[in-house]
């Protein structure tokens, strides 16, 4: 079988492609698998390096722009599906798996003008402008969480929760004998995090000097927290753009400082980490918010929201935290409680069951 996948720009949407993907791969070894994405996406750094194809398409958003900028993407749009009808013309896939994001449309819309089975995934609550659009001619819609089933009216839908790569799903409890905190903001950084951190680390490292963090920035703000950290002499902890093996960094660190957009609930559900969730306030209606109160429902997470962000109520919250073993174990259960193994084989079976009905 042949399973074209499609989306990016940030690693919530591509991962979970990646988990179906490696998931394709391991039911059928011989299966074809190609991405279609963007240069500019994150899937352009991430899925050759995982064995497999990509293909880009020249496009770009429509959020944050003007309404002379947007009549500008609809035209690329127009050229950009072209760019997809081409690449579906060459690779011919028996299904077609939208994840989201913009990267997402060009190609949703060459395979539904080419009639080919599109399957689609939404991650989130609240349904994305490119699955919303391609909801249309979508033959199955999958979902992460039951929230989103509003945001497509009338559309048969299917809960299938949000796959996660299988490598996550093998972190065991934290036993390191140092203290590792792990932060990030998404794939793309978070400038409100990278300052409360930088902030709260000398007062965290006064109770735990042995402490380490790893700190990852995203690619615009990595130079000026090295900056921030060198100028208070914190040498203890390792910034980098990004993280390439997201399952090795989990099973490493005792507490996550993070965003909680929905793939990254879902890993810290799959790897059973304790966390402070702090939800990125412009998300589409407070998502990310609904995303950690799930986590914190269940004793798995705290919460601080940005609003009340700073340096000195995220150290007494990691110190807080650090200083009870037994009340982080118990968090990592819980958030392993929540953790679902078999997203990535329904939504597949879903494309399969798809294919087979079009024959």
């Amino acid at each position: 079988m042949k399973y074209l996948f499609t989306g990016g720009g940030t690693g919530g949407h591509i991962f979970p492609a990646l988990a179906m993907a490696q998931q394709a791969r391991q039911q059928d070894p011989h299966a074809e698998i190609l991405f279609v994405g963007t240069p500019q996406g994150i899937e352009s750094r991430v899925v050759e390096p995982q064995g497999f194809d990509l293909e880009t398409v020249d496009f770009c958003g429509f959020a944050g722009q003007s309404f002379t900028r947007k009549i500008m993407v609809l035209a690329k749009l127009v050229r950009s599906t072209r760019e997809a009808l081409r690449i579906l013309k060459q690779f011919k896939p028996d299904v077609v798996i939208g994840v989201g994001g913009y990267a997402s449309l060009p190609t949703l819309v060459a395979a539904g003008l080419t009639r080919v089975p599109v399957v689609l995934h939404e991650q989130n609550a609240i349904p994305g402008l490119a699955n919303r659009v391609a909801s249309l001619w979508a033959g199955r819609i999958c979902l992460s969480m039951v929230q989103g089933a509003k945001g497509f009216g009338r559309k048969a839908v299917v809960l299938t929760g949000n796959p996660v790569r299988q490598q996550m799903f093998n972190c065991r409890p934290w036993r390191g004998e140092t203290p590792q905190l792990l932060v990030f903001g998404g794939s793309q950084g978070a400038s409100a995090i990278n300052k409360a951190m930088v902030a709260a680390l000398p007062k965290v490292l006064e109770v735990f000097p042995t402490l380490t963090v790893i700190h990852q920035t995203g690619r615009n703000s990595m130079a000026d927290v090295v900056t921030d950290y060198n100028d208070r002499g914190l040498n203890q902890v390792e910034v980098v753009e990004f993280i390439d093996d997201m399952a090795t960094a989990y099973a490493q660190s005792q507490l996550v400082v993070c965003r909680s957009g929905a793939t990254t609930v879902a890993e810290l559900a799959a790897c059973g980490r304790p966390s402070v969730l702090i939800p990125f306030p412009q998300a589409a209606a407070d998502h990310q918010t609904c995303n950690a109160q799930a986590m914190v429902d269940v004793e798995a997470a705290c919460l601080i929201p940005q609003s009340e962000l700073d340096g000195e109520t995220l150290a007494s919250t990691i110190i807080e935290l650090l200083n009870d073993q037994q009340r982080l174990d118990a968090m990592g259960k819980q958030a392993q409680s929540l953790g679902a193994k078999g997203a990535a084989d329904l939504i597949l079976h879903e494309c399969q069951m798809l294919v087979q009905k079009r024959k």
